[in-house]
């Protein structure tokens, strides 16, 4: 059974249901491009006013494409629907943060948590529940029937096991299981462009994928500043010969379809 969902969530649900088309448009076969480069996922985590507001206009600007992991009990998405809608339409990503945004609150530093969110006190069977409904909500929005997960708070242990197992066949992938010999991850905060420029360009060789999970920008929290972040985005731009910057779908779609060349 499905844990008691809030009234407004539920309602949202049900009315995007019924009115939003489910049928995925066909997505393009990709491939990763020559010149063997390092492929860019930006990301941006918690669906957040200051990501519609901010990183959006800076990404359309500069024409790249990001990942953008929502929450769908987030006010932001909730009283924006129509602006995520447009930004998906845009050729960006929407993709799967769970329902509730469960985390472990048993951790150090986890008092944010809410006693009822915590990942600790949830079986597995709750978050396969809580994710089966959060993709249900994706595909109305966005129309899309293949989504990418990222786990909040990169916890995966309920209390009766790992729901990230669970629930891996729903998805095309998982930021930040794709392996260490191939990815590797940063989650910038209160840092510059110049720091998360340095962790990108000391990557090993057998780096392909650098996740880059950004969440407030310019506001909300965990934040980079906007120039901060239109500085890096300067650099993405000024060195798309060595970077492919694309969604975390596309990215992942081009390296099944390399493999299954292999």
């Amino acid at each position: 059974m499905l844990r008691s969902i809030h009234a407004s969530t539920l309602f949202l649900l049900m009315a995007l249901v019924v009115f939003a088309s489910i049928t995925s448009p066909a997505l393009a076969k990709n491939t990763w491009p020559t010149g063997n480069k390092v492929a860019i996922s930006l990301s941006y985590d918690d669906a957040l006013d200051s990501q519609l507001d901010n990183a959006l206009p800076a990404l359309n600007k500069r024409g790249l494409k990001a990942s953008f992991y929502v929450v769908p009990l987030s006010q932001a998405f909730k009283n924006r629907i129509e602006e995520w809608k447009q930004l998906a339409r845009q050729g960006h990503e929407l993709g799967n943060h769970t329902l509730f945004h469960a985390c472990d609150r048993s951790k150090p530093g986890r008092d944010w948590v809410d006693p009822f969110n915590a990942l600790d006190d949830k079986t597995v069977n709750d978050m396969v529940n809580e994710v089966t409904v959060a993709n249900t909500l994706l595909t109305a929005v966005d129309g899309q029937q293949i989504h990418t997960l990222t786990p909040p708070c990169f916890d995966q242990k309920a209390k009766d096991g790992n729901y990230v197992t669970a629930v891996k066949n729903q998805f095309l992938a998982i930021k930040g299981l794709e392996g260490d010999d191939f990815s590797s991850l940063i989650a910038p905060s209160n840092i510059s462009a110049a720091q998360i420029i340095e962790f990108i360009e000391k990557q090993p060789k057998n780096i392909k994928l650098v996740n880059i999970l950004f969440h407030g920008i310019g506001g909300d929290h965990l934040v980079t500043s906007s120039s901060e972040h239109a500085k890096f985005l300067d650099y993405l731009q000024l060195n798309e010969h060595k970077y492919w910057v694309d969604t975390y779908r596309n990215i992942m779609l081009a390296k099944m379809t390399q493999q299954n060349k292999n």
